[in-house]
């Protein structure tokens, strides 16, 4: 072998780290590397024709096809930010409405209170010995409504139509 083929050998090696490692599978049978049915110069002919297929099909390929694709993607990901942001809001507006109806059902309930402790004392002192209150319905709350209740002495009247003419008046 002259110095030129050891020199080209060498390069090989160097170059290419997984010669050294088939190396002991150059030749034989039933393997990638068996030249008898493989034949290293055919396979080099059909290297370069679909090497030359491939050149050609990539002339004809749409190439905007990869940046479209990008555009699209990057659209995509935008609009998924996005996403993300409607649905943390959402949660927030969601979690300020809670809060919200919580504080006003509070306020309601405390302003119930103070009418019906005023009304009852103003209705006392028009009817003395009489009692009168805004109560919520049985089973209900002041927030689903309220009803008009009156008491002379210790028996509770469920509306004014229960009252005497006179008691009306008053």
């Amino acid at each position: 072998m002259c110095f030129c083929a050891c020199f080209q050998v060498a390069k090989l090696l160097k170059d290419y780290e997984w010669i050294a490692s088939e190396k002991q599978l150059f030749g034989q049978p039933n393997t990638a590397y068996d030249f008898k049915t493989n034949n290293p110069k055919e396979a080099g002919q059909r290297l370069q024709k679909l090497q030359e297929k491939k050149e050609k099909l990539g002339r004809n390929v749409n190439m905007r096809a990869m940046n479209m694709l990008s555009e699209a993607e990057e659209r995509y990901n935008d609009l998924m930010k996005r996403k993300r942001i409607v649905e943390n809001d959402k949660s927030k507006i969601l979690a300020t409405i809670e809060e919200l109806d919580q504080k006003k059902n509070e306020a309601l309930n405390i302003a119930w209170q103070k009418v019906n402790k005023d009304f009852g004392s103003i209705f006392s002192t028009l009817l003395p010995g009489a009692n009168a209150m805004l109560a919520a319905p049985e089973g209900q709350t002041a927030l689903d409504g309220l009803e008009f209740k009156v008491a002379l002495g210790n028996t509770w009247k469920e509306n004014l139509t229960e009252l005497s003419g006179g008691q009306r008046l008053v």
